[in-house]
């Protein structure tokens, strides 16, 4: 890595600097000070509640919230001359021209007022001098304030300013990722052909974001509505990212990165352009060509910042994602499951199941898939599976979980619709997770070619054992940030508190294996020790196994230190949320010019059939879900569809069932088939060629099985969902 540092020159350099560190330090400031914000209320309340404890003074009634600042002396006078006050009050009331109207109060009256005046001015003193004595009697009082203040301070700071965080945060990621050619497509370009239409392509996405925020900010500034500050700021943010991005991507198309391959088409090129470019061209085009509406897409940005909260939280799921593959937490449970040389479809059966909880922890599928994809891939390849079917196991890793709590998409979905809550959509999503994953296991069983393989149990159970003692410190961690918590910061771990969490649990999991020099993760796919992968499966013991998934440990590529994994983590982040938010954003862009044309009036409004509504739905779901991000997919379904179908008399949590289970399908289902990139950018797109290669000679179903099986599995489970509770009256949904 040296030796390429010293090679980089110019605009290379210039690019390495950007990415590797001004971004990756900015995102982690920020991602710092959001984890601050998400921690701070339940910490400054804490910090109340002690102080109140430390400073409090019941028996005077002194409290510590009269003391958070200096005391100032009351601006009332503490020995008034009575006399004086009262002739002078009886004259100005004898010069009231209303006095023979109204009547004026008696000399009497009068003095009884100043003296109850004078009374409440010296009750003011008296507790602005005990405030002063409690405050010089308690000399750490003030270095206490300062600190719980200062808190505070930053606390409401980013508070008020979410929205500045992100659009901040979306900026310097989403340059990052153009500048790494990051950005979510269908696969990644190689030759002279694809750079080039590439980057076409992003210049014209790019300038008609750029054109779309520019009219926005002209179409308010001429509306004589006036903006505040901090809308100001984020207006000139979009301007600034977008027209940054198109400079780039203009500067890539006059001089494209050096081609890693050979040939090429002008077919395959076009699949290299990013999914958010496509979405940006046909927005863009329909809002101002055929529309009139050129600040559509600018916009429909806004959604990005009405939700900055969610997005936040899902900008820190994505980095406790990075961190979880800083560890070698995925690596060692699968030590548990190596000795019982478990047939490929039956381990990955029970990854899938362990695979569920980090994938509800880490707010969505995607981002599991990108931490532990590759490991996933090569531990069922290693157990004797085939590469396609490796490649189906690891698009589903992520798929399962999403209707598990604490997943922030379902956060999403009761947020915008109050006929559901959380606690709702968890409960019914376990059933939905219990069918997805039992029909998993009938379907790879019936095209398995071994059905059943296991180990002896007097063999594999002792090793088993042995390998679950390296992983109950991990749970040890996770129990005592649990607890911390719990009680010291009356906190428990749920659906909205996890995204500030599960950060800390991981940064302090990754600092447990550097203070036991413990070496990192496996490296990326290319650099697998490839002599090892032609080992009869039934002579692969737990050791051999994972030599064949990790480098040697001593490798200097493995050995590096706590802060070196902050920054490779960080790094990765960066080049994720600037993926993963601005093709959201695209996705709501989309959303909102299918609201524009009412594509939803088309829906029939006198069907008189439940189950032909339920079937139009279904077929709805599944189509948004292939072609939308999940997230802009929930926005638009809340504002269109869902009414329609509550109208109609679908129970809400029936619905919302259907609509998961779609998007689900949706995430692994071509044209776009989200896990699957995402699968591809873990696993490497060599691998994937590889699998594509090692199987043509096959029947149909074993040369696609990647794309085959996860549909063969979610598509019936869909039929269930939609079908079942209302046919059999389930859940007491339907009478």
């Amino acid at each position: 890595m040296h030796n390429n540092g010293q090679r980089r020159s110019g605009l290379a350099l210039l690019r390495h600097i950007w990415t590797e560190w001004i971004s990756t330090f900015v995102i982690l400031i920020l991602l710092l000070l959001t984890l601050i914000i998400g921690i701070g209320e339940m910490v400054h309340g804490q910090l109340l509640r002690m102080g109140e404890r430390l400073y409090g003074d019941p028996a005077t009634g002194m409290q510590y919230s009269f003391l958070r600042a200096e005391p100032t002396a009351p601006d009332c006078e503490r020995n008034p001359d009575i006399d004086a006050q009262v002739h002078a009050q009886m004259q100005a009331n004898a010069a009231d021209e209303f006095a023979d109207i109204f009547g004026t109060a008696s000399e009497s009256d009068v003095r009884a007022s100043i003296l109850a005046a004078k009374q409440i001015c010296e009750e003011k003193f008296q507790f602005h001098d005990q405030a002063i004595q409690h405050i010089q009697a308690h000399p750490s009082l003030k270095m206490y304030r300062t600190i719980e203040t200062s808190f505070f301070g930053i606390f409401k700071f980013g508070t008020e300013n979410r929205a500045i965080l992100l659009v901040l945060m979306v900026v310097f990621a989403a340059i990052s990722a153009t500048l790494k050619t990051h950005h979510i497509g269908l696969r990644g370009p190689a030759t002279k052909i694809d750079f080039k239409v590439y980057s076409t392509l992003m210049v014209v996405a790019n300038g008609f974001l750029t054109s779309s925020s520019i009219s926005q900010y002209r179409s308010v500034l001429n509306s004589g509505v006036p903006m505040s500050g901090e809308t100001q700021i984020i207006y000139w943010m979009w301007m600034i990212l977008f027209a940054t991005l198109t400079l780039i991507s203009l500067f890539q198309l006059i001089k494209p990165p050096a081609p890693t391959r050979e040939g090429g088409s002008l077919g395959l090129a076009f699949l290299s352009v990013p999914l958010y470019a496509y979405m940006a061209i046909s927005t863009g085009f329909s809002f101002t060509f055929l529309m009139d509406y050129p600040m559509g897409q600018g916009i429909y940005l806004g959604q990005l910042v009405e939700f900055s909260s969610i997005f936040l939280n899902l900008a820190l799921f994505i980095w406790a994602g990075m961190l979880l593959k800083q560890t070698r937490i995925v690596d060692l449970f699968l030590n548990i499951l190596r000795p019982w040389n478990l047939a490929p479809e039956t381990l990955t059966w029970l990854i899938l199941i362990a695979a569920a909880l980090p994938t509800a922890y880490t707010g969505a599928s995607g981002i599991f898939v990108i931490a532990a994809g590759a490991i996933i891939y090569k531990e069922v390849w290693n157990a004797g599976g085939r590469r396609q079917f490796a490649l189906a196991a690891t698009a589903m890793s992520g798929s399962m979980g999403v209707v598990l709590r604490p997943c922030l998409l379902i956060v999403v979905v009761a947020s915008l619709n109050k006929e559901v809550t959380t606690d709702m959509l968890y409960h019914y999503g376990l059933y939905v997770f219990l069918l997805t994953s039992t029909l998993f296991l009938v379907i790879s069983l019936f095209f398995a070619e071994n059905k059943f393989r296991i180990a002896a149990p007097r063999i594999a159970a002792p090793l088993s054992l042995r390998a679950f003692g390296p992983v109950l410190p991990y749970i040890l961690i996770f129990v005592l940030i649990w607890l911390f918590y719990k009680y010291a910061l009356d906190t428990n771990m749920n659906e909205f508190t996890a995204p500030v969490m599960m950060p800390v649990i991981l940064l302090m999991m990754v600092l447990f294996d550097k203070l036991r020099h413990e070496p990192a993760p496996i490296p990326a796919m290319g650099q697998w020790d490839q002599t090892l992968d032609h080992k009869p499966v039934a002579q692969q013991t737990a050791a051999s196994s994972e030599r064949s998934l990790l480098t040697a440990p001593d490798s200097p590529l493995r050995q590096y230190g706590f802060f070196k994994a902050l920054h490779l983590s960080t790094s990765e982040t960066v080049g994720h949320i600037g993926a993963l938010v601005i093709l959201m954003a695209l996705s709501v862009s989309v959303g909102g010019y299918l609201e524009r044309i009412e594509i939803m009036e088309a829906f029939p409004t006198d069907i008189s059939s439940i189950f032909i509504v339920i079937s139009l739905i279904v077929a709805l779901m599944i189509f948004v879900g292939m072609i939308m991000d999940p997230f802009g997919a929930v926005i638009l379904i809340s504002a269109t569809v869902a009414p329609v179908a509550y109208q109609y008399g679908i129970h809400p949590a029936h619905f919302w069932m259907i609509t998961l289970i779609g998007f689900e399908l949706g995430y692994v289902t071509p044209p776009v088939a989200l896990n699957h990139l995402l699968a591809r950018q873990s696993i490497g797109d060599e691998e994937v060629a590889a699998a594509d290669a090692e199987v043509r000679h096959k029947s149909f179903y074993y040369r696609y099985e990647r794309w085959i099986l996860p549909m063969i599995v979610m598509l019936p489970a869909m039929l269930i969902i939609a079908y079942a509770p209302y046919a059999f009256k389930l859940f007491g949904w339907y009478e």
